[in-house]
């Protein structure tokens, strides 16, 4: 896909983040905004998927570890063809197929509930297994957050995915460098992360801007051709990308806008998408 159609999609995808949270009025937007860009790839250029077969087994399959960016998931999913737009705005409301966190049952198109941080990577691991006993060709992509590898159960999983030469695994840290109480290196320094990664015999890849579907598209071409271990794309982005108040402030890691915020934010968005 042309990298114009994919910024346009992304900005389409950035005002869904916005819409759900605001219609909730909870939610976490920070970290959904700065994944928004990594999904848009995924969902519309990289994985083998089909919504209206949102089961088939050779689909490639993707965990959202960091399963409070779950406005990001949803978005994405509604603009690729998952379920009606209009979806978006019933976030968290009793009845909702969209609850806070993503729910493999209801939700057309999510491969695995998450939320518990830390959990999500080892159900990418397990399911990237069942592929290799399996024989099937499909990969597993799992998001974590950067502060979300502080939990000691992600290394518990990298661990056995080395292990078990998971070649059909792939890992993404969005490292925007905030969590709710401030900066990762300030709270739990998991730095340098690349390292840590290739310790446990993965295959790392940085991407200096996480953002930029050039980088993206490159890093992912890159993890094709690795063939015997699990990769792990640590890409660079911006929390809150996208909305000039929102961006490299950890205080919008769980907080909704107000409607004058909402208004404003949307407002810089619909500029963004004008000028592509």
């Amino acid at each position: 896909m042309d990298k114009t159609v994919l910024q346009k999609t992304a900005v389409e995808i950035r005002k869904g983040i916005l819409t759900s949270v605001h219609s909730a009025k909870a939610g976490h937007p920070g970290g959904s905004l700065s994944a928004a860009d990594l999904l848009t790839y995924l969902y519309f250029e990289k994985m083998n998927i089909d919504p209206k077969d949102p089961k088939k087994s050779d689909r490639d399959r993707f965990v959202l570890s960091k399963g409070h960016a779950a406005p990001a998931l949803y978005s994405t999913l509604a603009h690729r063809g998952y379920f009606p737009v209009e979806t978006l705005t019933t976030l968290r409301q009793i009845g909702s197929i969209l609850q806070g966190h993503p729910d493999m049952k209801h939700i057309p198109g999510v491969d695995m509930s998450s939320g518990s941080l830390g959990q999500g990577i080892s159900a990418a691991v397990g399911i990237a297994l069942a592929g290799k006993l399996s024989d099937q060709n499909y990969k597993t992509y799992a998001l974590l957050g950067d502060g979300e590898i502080q939990e000691g159960q992600v290394w518990e999983a990298a661990m056995l995915a080395a292990h078990q030469h998971l070649n059909n695994l792939v890992l993404i840290v969005d490292n925007n460098n905030l969590q709710i109480d401030g900066a990762i290196d300030e709270v739990n320094s998991p730095y340098p992360i690349d390292k840590k990664f290739e310790a446990f015999n993965f295959f790392v890849i940085p991407v200096e801007d996480g953002n930029d579907f050039s980088q993206l598209e490159a890093a992912f071409n890159k993890a094709d051709t690795v063939t015997d271990q699990p990769v792990a794309i640590i890409m660079k982005t911006v929390k809150g990308k996208g909305v000039s108040f929102m961006e490299n402030q950890a205080s919008w890691h769980g907080t909704a806008p107000n409607d004058e915020q909402y208004a404003l934010a949307m407002e810089e968005l619909t500029k963004a998408g004008e000028q592509l």
